[in-house]
């Protein structure tokens, strides 16, 4: 016998019939992310306490104008508009910013704790309908693969900043081969970042996920299954390293300001 559909009525926000506690992750994330975003923000405007010996922020990185010696090309520059805070933060930060705020993971993370929409399964939304990434302004969301190609770069100039990062110069300007804390904290923020920026989609379809046949082409077979490999700790991945980034940012910080001291390793 056959049965007429029966409409569901829609929810009204919050509305919902489950009892366990589905706000909690939402909450979390929102606090999470909102207090990378707001922080990041801060820092970048700051313009100073950025570097110390020979560590520099990943906020920074690379330092193309600025008055501490990891600048590449001197001093803030005359083009720069007078009326505007300088810092060199706001020369580089949106590439990797671009990065995170397209990546497919985090999309599906914001897009339900900051948006609401899901905000949950089962929970109702504020909106009744749903575009899509085809319009504005989330078709801007598809950009993320062109991201990619802009973050990887970074990688190598962080590459480049750690490997800087084992030389201490003395009072007498001796310059010699070390590790301190900060250099710990500066290669684990390489290691996450690299996995993160390697384990993401765009990159696992670029190497191997656009070919029919991996099996013909073994060296990107390897690396595809690495990759893949990297991209099943993803969001785990995500989160480590959003927040070692952002910690890279508050040590080099605190020991500028004299609140934190380096302790040398040898």
């Amino acid at each position: 016998m056959a049965h007429a559909p029966l409409p569901l009525a829609p929810r009204k926000f919050l509305e919902t019939a489950r009892t366990d506690a589905w706000w909690l992750q939402p909450a979390v994330t929102f606090l999470v992310l909102a207090t990378f975003v707001v922080y990041s923000t801060w820092a970048a405007f700051q313009g100073n306490h950025y570097t110390f010996g020979p560590y520099l922020s990943p906020f920074y990185s690379p330092e193309l104008f600025g008055d501490s010696p990891h600048a590449w090309f001197g001093p803030k520059p005359g083009w720069w508009p007078g009326i505007m805070p300088f810092s060199p933060a706001l020369l580089i930060l949106w590439a990797p910013g671009g990065f995170r705020f397209t990546c497919y993971y985090y999309r599906g993370s914001y897009y339900k704790a900051m948006w609401a929409d899901p905000i949950n399964c089962s929970v109702g939304e504020p909106r009744s309908s749903y575009l899509g990434e085809r319009f504005f302004p989330l078709v801007f969301q598809n950009i993320h693969r062109y991201f990619l190609y802009i973050a990887i770069p970074f990688l190598f100039v962080l590459a480049y900043d750690l490997y800087g990062a084992f030389w201490f110069t003395d009072a007498s300007g001796h310059t010699a081969f070390g590790m301190g804390v900060g250099t710990v904290i500066l290669t684990a923020n390489l290691i996450l970042l690299s996995s993160y920026t390697f384990g993401c989609h765009s990159f696992r379809h670029l190497i191997g996920g656009i070919l029919d046949r991996l099996s013909d082409r073994p060296l990107r077979k390897k690396a595809y299954d690495c990759a893949s490999c990297l991209n099943g700790y993803h969001e785990r991945i995500a989160w480590a390293s959003l927040v070692m980034v952002g910690f890279s940012d508050v040590y080099i910080r605190l020991c500028s300001m004299g609140v934190w001291t380096d302790w040398r390793l040898f």
